[in-house]
């Protein structure tokens, strides 16, 4: 199917994104609902069920099954709401055709149906022409969803822990395979082979004959051999990845999950070359298992799609990655909290996040998952946890405990941005001999840590003004760091006419390539690893530090020859560019030669 925009809008924390199908499908617009927060979802669905007079029916804690029920429900209200929006944008009239004026206006230029429609009104609006058009030609977004697979907690009854299908995690999946939706599943945070083979249980994501598949699965993936071994295990439980929608490790939202040093340009160019063999190695396997499995076999080859997200903000970044490395959808994240039209995010937020420089987007180490996370500066969660701190309370009340997943000091499972565990731990450390400085450090890790689960979420309550008793008002958001070339409220016309070259959104002249902003990211964050192996480098340390240094000397070797070599895009920056990639180039040897200086210290002692 081709597809009506060439980006997506991808998930953005935990209530940033999740109504977004409703304000964008209706325009053909692809975007991404997270399933971590069923108690979320289940407030928003009273709220639009209130606001469209749809009958609503609480589903409570009480009642067997409820995450998965509350999902399900919310999913399939948010798929009726949006066709109802794009049913009526179709239906054209006299008094309602500005709609569809909207839907096409913001389509790319090169769209071959934006050319039909102004074909088709060049001698005026023949309104029964133009609804019969509409109907065999206008598509509506795809309403897609996140999961975390790691975020999979055990869930318990009257004290007894529930079969493994109840975890978190195998609930949400279990809510959205029961839906109505025909869209896709994106797992990311790695593998969960428990949860991959509980996919297999649902019909819906196996492929018809003619190839058709109602819930396709999408990987995140920020290499080519983790979509690899990922895709083959998939396979052989009878499942086909449709899309490998490959993240900047570092230069993205949210959490980021550092490559051990490869770059995305690079990454991207291993995809585009090995693309075709990645398809037939897998259809390959899974054929083998839908026979064995005695299912259908599809009789043409299973569509496979390459996307890319991480950083991206200029239309010749978009159309690089389009026409140099085939990929067919480019990710919007970060930007989109700007456009209220799209997302959800609360006014205090919002200003917070137009005003925010380089200086206010940080890489932190605040989530309870021990993934680093790209964090706002003074957010009000943040600020909340420092003025428990002060009062001598670190941590959390927890109120809703989806991240509860250390078991130190509990098989239940307590979660590390919680005030018990965090009590625990201190007096753990409390106990322990050390200097005031070796002390101090292991508790400010302690107590580093922010309740995510529920301040990524807060900011829909807050917006749409619903009730924050159980979860406070503090707010995590965590834009990437390309937010701080954005700094004003956009309208989505603003945003899509900015992401296809019509007008510009970035009043900033200083801001780097995409790619040279992510290279300057893992040149720091090598930098920090260094540091903390300074004095006490082990053979492990030595060796994940030396790859990472001789990838990224490859990736920048690789740039150098994209840069050189590829004459009729980012002319007006190449010079820039070859540039930055000379003193990144400098420091990296410097750093490298650090590393081998801390490993001969370390041999000779």
């Amino acid at each position: 199917m081709i597809k009506t925009h060439s980006f997506h809008i991808p998930v953005m924390g935990i209530g940033f994104t999740i109504d977004t199908p409703l304000k964008v499908a209706q325009y053909g617009m692809d975007s991404v609902v997270s399933l971590v927060d069923d108690i979320l979802l289940e407030k928003l669905r009273k709220m639009y069920s209130d606001k469209f007079e749809v009958p609503y029916k609480e589903i409570t804690d009480k009642i067997d099954d409820f995450r998965a029920k509350r999902i399900t429900s919310y999913l399939n209200l948010i798929h009726d709401l949006a066709e109802k929006k794009f049913e009526a944008l179709k239906n054209v009239t006299a008094e309602k055709s500005n709609e569809i004026k909207e839907y096409i206006s913001m389509l790319p230029d090169s769209s071959m149906i934006k050319k039909e429609f102004k074909k088709l009104t060049l001698s005026g609006f023949n309104f029964s022409e133009i609804k019969s058009w509409a109907k065999k030609n206008l598509t509506m977004g795809s309403i897609d969803v996140n999961i975390m697979t790691k975020v999979d907690k055990d869930n318990y009854s009257k004290g007894e822990r529930l079969p493994v299908e109840y975890n978190d995690a195998h609930a949400a999946l279990r809510g959205y395979a029961n839906s109505d939706l025909r869209s896709s599943l994106i797992l990311s945070a790695g593998m969960n082979p428990r949860l991959y083979a509980y996919m297999g249980k649902f019909d819906d994501f196996y492929p018809t004959e003619n190839g058709e598949i109602k819930k396709k699965i999408i990987l995140k993936v920020s290499d080519y051999r983790s979509a690899l071994i990922q895709g083959k295990f998939l396979a052989k439980k009878g499942l086909w990845v449709s899309e490998y929608r490959i993240e900047s490790g570092l230069n993205c939202g949210g959490h980021a999950f550092a490559t051990d040093g490869y770059l995305l340009g690079p990454v991207l160019a291993e995809f585009k070359e090995k693309r075709n063999e990645l398809r037939a190695s897998i259809q390959e396997l899974l054929n083998q298992v839908l026979l064995s499995q005695d299912r259908i076999l599809p009789k043409k080859p299973l569509s496979l799609e390459i996307t890319a997200q991480g950083g991206v903000g200029t239309e010749e970044e978009h159309d690089f990655l389009i026409d140099y490395y085939n990929v067919d959808s480019v990710g919007w994240g970060s930007p989109f909290l700007l456009v209220p039209e799209a997302t959800t995010v609360d006014n205090k937020t919002l200003n917070k996040l137009v005003k925010a420089k380089e200086k206010d987007l940080y890489l932190s180490d605040i989530s309870p998952l021990g993934i680093p996370f790209n964090n706002l500066r003074e957010n009000t969660k943040d600020l909340e946890k420092e003025a428990l701190i002060n009062k001598g309370r670190p941590g959390s009340s927890c109120p809703k405990k989806f991240v509860a997943l250390n078991k130190e000091f509990k098989e239940k499972g307590i979660c590390t941005a919680s005030r018990e565990y965090q009590y625990l731990k201190i007096k753990e450390l409390d106990n322990e001999e050390l200097s005031l400085k070796e002390h101090q450090i292991k508790y400010n890790k302690i107590i580093e840590k922010t309740c995510t689960c529920v301040g990524l979420g807060t900011s829909a309550l807050l917006a749409y003004d619903l009730d924050t008793k159980v979860e406070g008002e503090g707010v995590s958001v965590c834009p990437g760091p390309n937010m701080a070339y954005y700094s004003k409220i956009m309208s989505l016309k603003d945003i899509t006419n900015h992401i296809y070259g019509r007008s510009n959104m970035i009043s900033r002249t200083d801001r780097p390539n995409m790619f040279i902003k992510e290279l300057n990211i893992y040149i720091d964050f090598l930098k920090n690893k260094i540091d903390e192996t300074r004095g006490s480098m082990n053979k492990k340390q030595e060796k994940y530090l030396s790859t990472f240094a001789k990838n990224l000397k490859e990736g920048i070797s690789y740039y150098y020859s994209i840069f050189n070599n590829v004459k009729v895009v980012f002319k007006d920056t190449r010079s820039e560019i070859l540039k930055s990639l000379d003193e990144n180039k400098n420091v990296l040897l410097l750093l490298t030669s650090e590393i081998n200086n801390l490993s001969t210290n370390n041999t000779t002692r």
